[in-house]
């Protein structure tokens, strides 16, 4: 009797959460929360995450609302191994200055993509569709 190993090899898993939230103080805060408990709910570490996603969202909020309009949250985690967070707005005419200088020591604001930066494997932008902009940042789990 000849007996034939199969192979099978488990499908990526791909974990997804998204959520819009107003561009507001309170709707960057609650993405921070909510990045939180979603992560913990899904078993993985959140200090780096809920970093990242307080300066995005505070950036959305700060730099490309839009009265009415509300900013996007989202969430991916692909295997195991890496979690990309996408802070997407309505104002894709305005990206984010990707320069490496830092603001002057006494300034009160200026420094969220260099914690991003700093903190994120990797970081990016992607334009569209209008009015749309989306800043994601991928950590590294493994």
């Amino acid at each position: 009797m000849n007996r034939e190993k199969t192979r099978t090899e488990e499908p990526l898993r791909v974990r997804e959460f998204a959520v819009l939230l107003s561009s507001t103080r309170r709707g960057a805060r609650l993405a921070r929360l909510l990045t939180v408990a979603q992560l913990c709910s899904w078993g993985l570490p959140t200090a780096t995450a809920a970093h990242v996603v307080a300066e995005l969202s505070a950036n959305a909020v700060l730099h490309a609302s839009v009265p009415g309009r509300n900013f996007r949250l989202a969430l991916r985690l692909t295997g195991e191994t890496t979690l990309r967070i996408e802070v997407s707005d309505t104002c894709g005419d305005q990206l984010p200055y990707e320069g490496g200088e830092l603001p002057a020591d006494d300034a009160e604001s200026g420094r969220g993509l260099q914690v991003v930066r700093a903190l994120a494997d990797r970081w990016g932008v992607v334009a569209g569709p209008p009015p749309r902009k989306t800043v994601w940042a991928e950590i590294s789990l493994a």
